[in-house]
């Protein structure tokens, strides 16, 4: 995975994603399918995004006995979709089905999705983990344990903040995905996010990929905000 920007195509709607997607022409982007999107419009969605060339990650969130996720995976990988995800709380062996079904569904000489697990969400507080969750002592601490959980059944990475991020990377290596959501400007507003950062600190954190969405599809201006965002992305990089 190469450094990607991906969008966060919050939309409801075919028509809405239609819209959105007229001004940036033949430009390929690697764009996420969450479930509001794809509760409404299904598969369909997802093919039509990728016979525009498009990279998709469908986050989904699977979360369920290993076996159901299992059977979904398999499903799903029949979309060659470039990245899914599960929820790390599931457990090792809930994480090692998803890949089962991924290599079940997965065509012959077509690459298997790439996995990641969901460790905490960027809208979960300390405090909330420790007193909603029951889960004690520090996000971070919580974040590595999922992660490491995560390396051990064999996925590709994780779903974390970038305030785990160099954690992670120091614990199991540059080869290890940070997939972050929580990216804002400094002029953005936070929303619904509690744990987030701005690209130039995403990038010293070393992480693999940032998630972008209302800042560019809520923009009035959604390719020139694109622009800007990647341009700031790449430049970090440099």
């Amino acid at each position: 995975m190469d450094k990607p920007l991906i969008i966060a195509l919050d939309f409801a709607s075919r028509d809405e994603i239609t819209d959105f997607l007229r001004p940036f022409g033949n430009q390929k982007l690697f764009l996420k399918v969450g479930m509001e999107l794809y509760y409404q419009e299904g598969p369909s969605i997802i093919h039509l995004l990728k016979e525009a060339g498009h990279q998709i990650f469908l986050d989904l969130k699977l979360h369920d006995i290993p076996n159901t996720v299992k059977s979904a995976m398999k499903g799903l990988a029949k979309l060659q979709v470039d990245l899914v995800n599960v929820h790390a709380a599931g457990g090792k062996e809930m994480m090692q089905a998803a890949l089962e079904g991924l290599d079940m569904g997965t065509s012959t000489g077509h690459k298997r999705p790439d996995c990641i697990a969901v460790t905490q969400l960027t809208s979960t507080s300390e405090i909330q983990m420790n007193e909603e969750q029951k889960i004690p002592g520090s996000i971070e601490n919580s974040v590595l344990h999922y992660s490491s959980l995560a390396k051990e059944a064999g996925l590709e990475g994780v779903v974390c903040s970038v305030w785990e991020a160099a954690g992670i990377r120091s614990r199991l290596g540059s080869s290890f995905y940070t997939v972050t959501p929580g990216i804002r400007m400094d002029m953005d507003q936070v929303q619904d996010q509690k744990r987030v950062a701005t690209p130039m600190f995403a990038h010293q954190a070393g992480v693999t990929a940032i998630v972008v969405g209302r800042s560019i599809t809520r923009s009035e201006n959604p390719l020139k905000s694109y622009e800007q965002w990647i341009k700031v992305w790449k430049e970090d990089q440099l």
